[in-house]
């Protein structure tokens, strides 16, 4: 059974407010084991967190000993103020305030750094990302900084642009990734960076009625392409759900990823998404 390299155990997969909110001021270890016996029960042994604001993610890593799960996390995910990802992680304004984010990672002795760096892919428009993604500058000192301190960096990331921004300063994955063109697809290819693409998110929407499908189905098929390519061109892919995003479950969704992976990778998925997943545990460690 493959680990699950990207999961957000403050999440439940219904709604983000609500699962949020039950651990605000306190955070719930019968929640958190619930959710790891149920990865444990389906044989998953490797996990790692997105992160969060809330304290449960570094919970979570202490509590899934007890379940035989190697857990890693980045404490909180990183992102500018005023852009995307404020609900679930901490800001900064300005990159001295981006170091001490990254200075408090340190200190809580996280794996890596996350950062983010786009917006969601909008489900009704296609084409559409929503929130204004950071510069190619901006990304280049975010990674620049991380590396200095001896982290590897995990990136929420979706546009071409940007996704190229962020090969090119280095990042050691991309999440999510969405809407790639050709040449971007092979740079990610030839760059040793993991692809982490959450097809989840988008394939366990589809017929929920909540979005369009038509929108849903493009939107898959180009990353189910995408996927398919980079395999071509020699990439690193790893099979990451985004557990606890909205129709996205704990523990189940690792098969949901294998299967919309299998449908872009045929054959050789198993061989491959088991070298992505080898990549992940080896980079995304700080001991």
């Amino acid at each position: 059974m493959f680990g699950d390299c990207h999961i957000h155990m403050v999440l439940d997969g219904v709604y983000y407010r609500d699962a949020i909110d039950a651990h605000k001021g306190h955070v719930r270890d019968d929640l958190i084991r619930a959710v790891l016996e149920k990865y444990a029960r389906a044989g998953i042994s490797y996990l790692r967190d997105g992160g969060d604001a809330f304290g449960v993610c570094q919970r979570s890593r202490i509590l899934a000993a007890d379940y035989g799960i190697e857990y890693r996390i980045p404490c909180f995910p990183i992102c500018m103020k005023g852009r995307y990802g404020g609900f679930i992680g901490r800001t900064f304004e300005t990159m001295a305030d981006y170091r001490a984010l990254v200075a408090e990672v340190e200190r809580y002795d996280g794996d890596f750094i996350k950062i983010m760096i786009s917006g969601l892919m909008d489900f009704d428009r296609y084409g559409v990302i929503t929130s204004i993604p950071l510069t190619a500058g901006q990304i280049r000192e975010m990674i620049h900084i991380a590396h200095g301190e001896g982290f590897s960096v995990m990136a929420h990331v979706n546009g071409a642009d940007t996704v190229l921004a962020a090969l090119e300063a280095g990042v050691d994955s991309v999440e999510h990734g969405a809407y790639m063109d050709g040449p971007v697809v092979r740079a990610l290819a030839e760059s040793g960076a993991v692809w982490v693409p959450t097809l989840s998110t988008v394939g366990n929407l589809i017929g929920n009625g909540r979005f369009p499908d038509a929108v849903l189905e493009r939107i898959l098929d180009g990353q189910l392409r995408n996927v398919a390519e980079g395999a071509r061109l020699g990439g690193t892919i790893a099979l990451g759900s985004d557990a606890g995003a909205y129709c996205v479950c704990h523990a189940d969704a690792v098969k949901d990823e294998y299967e919309y992976l299998r449908r872009a990778l045929g054959n050789d998925a198993g061989d491959l998404l088991a070298a992505g997943e080898a990549q992940i545990r080896s980079r995304f460690r700080r001991n």
